[in-house]
């Protein structure tokens, strides 16, 4: 039996591939989860998220060991991780501003008696 809706069409199951492809490129575009510099708070900025990749190279190996994983196997002994660490710089900003302060604070006594 022939079907008659549009959906079995060579264009129209192109179109819908065309929509699924965007929809992944789009949820799995690299930079919406991690930039692409990353630096360490320094003065005058507050903590932020830092990927994992960002900060050490062997980070599936790290997480492996800080969880448990491969502790129980009798096959292959678990052997310890060296953690491979990046050299990531901090940003300062502070630094950069000018420091405004207020003038002295002074109360004149007689400007408003009490009744």
């Amino acid at each position: 039996m022939a079907s008659t809706s549009n959906k079995n069409t060579p264009g129209d199951y192109a179109q819908e591939q065309r929509i699924n492809n965007r929809i992944t490129d789009h949820a799995t575009y690299l930079y919406s989860t991690q930039s692409s510099t990353n630096h360490l708070p320094g003065n005058g900025l507050l903590p932020a998220k830092n990927a994992r990749s960002s900060l050490c190279s062997n980070y599936c190996d790290v997480e492996s060991q800080l969880f448990g994983i491969g502790t129980s196997n009798l096959v292959k002994p678990h052997t310890p991780v060296i953690p491979q660490f990046q050299k990531i710089s901090s940003l300062s900003v502070a630094d950069r501003l000018p420091i405004m302060l207020p003038d002295p604070l002074v109360i004149d006594r007689d400007q408003r008696p009490l009744p």
